[in-house]
């Protein structure tokens, strides 16, 4: 269960509303932005690495970035900041679970236990 805290720092967002005057129809933080800015190039560079081609408009590149950019700030928090997120999801791919065997609790048996008394 998570408290909800009232500090107004928690509630405040850091959002670019557009230039004055025109605001744009979505409402994204900075984060968001710098992230598709960033993942934009990446699937650009990986689509030239497949096909050896350059397209004169990205569309699939962008569109993989707003998906994957919503994705992650779907998972982002005050708590759990962007970074977090994407650490969590780098290592949690290559690093699953051992499978769960049969394991056999250690008992405890009190005849191995010895009690000394102590003079004081």
């Amino acid at each position: 269960m998570r408290l909800r805290t009232d500090d107004d720092i928690y509630r405040a967002r850091l959002v670019y509303l557009g230039p004055p005057g025109y605001t744009l129809p979505m409402h994204l933080p900075y984060a968001q932005y710098g992230m598709f800015v960033l993942l934009v190039p990446l699937f650009m560079f990986v689509h030239y690495l497949i096909s050896f081609e350059i397209d004169p408009f990205p569309a699939w590149e962008i569109a993989l970035a707003m998906v994957s950019t919503s994705y992650v700030f779907r998972h982002v928090d005050p708590d759990r900041p962007a970074r977090v997120v994407i650490r969590t999801a780098l290592t949690d791919w290559k690093r699953t679970r051992e499978p769960a065997t049969e394991r056999r609790d250690p008992r405890l048996v009190a005849s191995r236990i010895r009690i000394r008394e102590e003079l004081i």
